[in-house]
């Protein structure tokens, strides 16, 4: 099954809530934060990259693939994660690859279980795509930048960036998905503030 997904982990954000520092090469227990997430999330899926529009040659180091932001014809500005989803979907184009998996840099505890999960349910529910929840019915959110999804998917990410969207979730309002929980919410926690940062460190 992972022979068939590509992981792309999203790492072309602006950091601003960290005061603009790259968050996937902040040290985190030790280590850049982002090789929390490649622990974790490269045996998870056939093979994977790493989107990023700064620093790439310390990216690089990581020794998996670098791809910074090739938005589509019209779209200039600042896109957000779906920028980074597209380069992903462009990338695997061409390729048997058929689905394409994504996390954050920012998030140093994700599950082991992620993909097969997210797999799974997309599966069993015949969705374009799967996308991680946590909390409890009352109060449920949903993780949307840890999606699994069909690469087929990218001409229609084109023309919705085209036509000047930019939010994850209304991009999912728009194709079959499927909600996957997962019990354990800690797993999904980003690291966005220093304070967020030190709580993670301290183990609170």
């Amino acid at each position: 099954m992972n022979q068939r997904i590509t992981g792309l982990i999203l790492a072309g954000g602006q950091g601003t809530r960290m005061g603009g520092i790259d968050k996937g090469l902040h040290p985190f227990a030790g280590k850049p934060m982002i090789a929390h997430v490649l622990q974790r999330f490269a045996p998870q899926v056939g093979a994977i990259a790493i989107n990023a529009n700064r620093n790439l040659p310390s990216y690089g180091q990581f020794g998996v693939p670098v791809w910074a932001d090739e938005p589509p014809e019209g779209v200039a500005d600042f896109a957000g994660p779906l920028a980074g989803l597209h380069t992903g979907l462009v990338h695997c184009k061409g390729h048997a690859v058929d689905y394409l998996a994504t996390a954050p840099c920012d998030s140093p505890f994700l599950p082991p279980e992620l993909v097969v999960a997210l797999y799974d349910a997309l599966q069993a529910a015949g969705a374009e795509l799967a996308v991680a929840v946590t909390g409890d019915a009352r109060h449920l959110h949903t993780q949307p930048v840890f999606s699994l999804l069909k690469t087929a998917l990218l001409p229609q990410l084109t023309q919705f960036l085209q036509q000047g969207g930019r939010k994850v979730d209304a991009w999912h309002a728009t194709l079959k998905t499927v909600a996957v929980h997962f019990p354990d919410e800690t797993a999904f926690r980003n690291i966005n503030t220093p304070e967020d940062l030190r709580r993670c460190e301290d183990g609170s």
